[in-house]
């Protein structure tokens, strides 16, 4: 028998839990010639902002010994380019879309919700208030919690979408940060994004990236995710999608058993553009060698 890999985050039915990390699958078009898009749960798309952004200058990525920092600063092509050139390929698979956007401040927040809300093709806004490659004024809506509070509130009143709201790691206590999104109306939270980190040349003397700081990502972070999504799990009620170094369906699965009702795939993209479907492949036959019939009976089963 083949299980049920079917969740539901918000308003939403997701055909199996594993979706990708926006930054890390462009707009689908970009994976789309290794990866069948309608086998997986959702694409979240890369950053997106009401106009371009160049983004911070290079070098962006460094690989480390055990993941990479990347300081691409969510350069993207902005609303206009996205909805006339990158929705049009997207909305032919079966397959929900999610929208990461930003802004450089709160009002810009709302205008990009506000202008998303009406794509129909559109299924969900995850909204990015933790890039730790920002340095703008927007950043501190992800560390401070009545900044977060009243940008979450002004962004739930201008969609009726599914609003996911994407936490940053460097909070104190990221549960509380999740519990103010799920009173002000955010359907879900993802987290966690990238932490800061930095390398250098011993000869320059200077940073391996073209800005001095970026965000590390890939198995480094993966047990700092996994504690996150585990902490937060226990102070919402609302579904958590776990982000954070899974490269495997390993992964996934101890993401899942911790509470996350969902799971996103990011710098393992760059090492096997065929991870996501690899991953979504291991967790059903782990359902099966298992005798799990639905996957929601496996999230949250952790035992203390």
């Amino acid at each position: 028998m083949i299980p049920s890999l079917e969740v539901k985050i918000g308003n939403l039915t997701f055909k199996n839990p594993v979706l990708t990390a926006s930054g890390t699958f462009g707009y689908g078009l970009e994976y789309s010639q290794f990866v069948d898009l309608n086998l997986l749960g959702g694409v979240v798309v890369k950053g997106l902002s009401l106009r371009p952004k160049q983004g911070n200058p290079p070098p962006r990525i460094y690989e480390t010994a055990c993941g990479m920092i990347n300081s691409i600063g969510l350069q993207n092509i902005g609303f206009e380019a996205f909805k006339n050139e990158k929705l049009p390929f997207l909305r032919k698979y079966k397959t929900n879309i999610i929208v990461n956007f930003f802004g450089e401040n709160l009002d810009e927040y709302i205008e990009i919700a506000y202008l998303l809300d009406s794509l129909e093709d559109v299924h969900a806004l995850e909204m990015n208030v933790s890039c730790p490659n920002k340095t703008t004024e927007w950043r501190k809506m992800g560390l401070e919690p009545e900044l977060l509070r009243k940008a979450v509130k002004e962004v739930r009143a201008v969609t009726k979408k599914t609003l996911i709201v994407k936490l940053s790691p460097q909070v104190t206590d990221i549960a509380l940060m999740a519990k103010i999104c799920e009173d002000e109306g955010a359907d879900a939270v993802s987290l966690i994004n990238t932490i800061p980190a930095m390398v250098i040349d011993i000869k320059t003397r200077k940073s391996m990236l073209g800005t001095p700081t970026g965000g590390l990502s890939g198995p480094a972070i993966k047990p700092i995710a996994l504690r996150a999504v585990w902490e937060t799990v226990q102070a919402v009620k609302i579904p958590v999608i776990g982000i954070g170094g899974i490269v495997s369906a390993e992964d996934a699965l101890q993401f899942l058993i911790v509470g996350a009702k969902a799971i996103q795939i990011g710098t393992a993209n760059f090492i096997n553009p065929r991870a996501t479907v690899e991953i979504i492949e291991g967790i059903k036959q782990f359902l099966i060698e298992e005798n799990i019939k639905d996957i929601n009976e496996l999230i949250g089963s952790f035992i203390q």
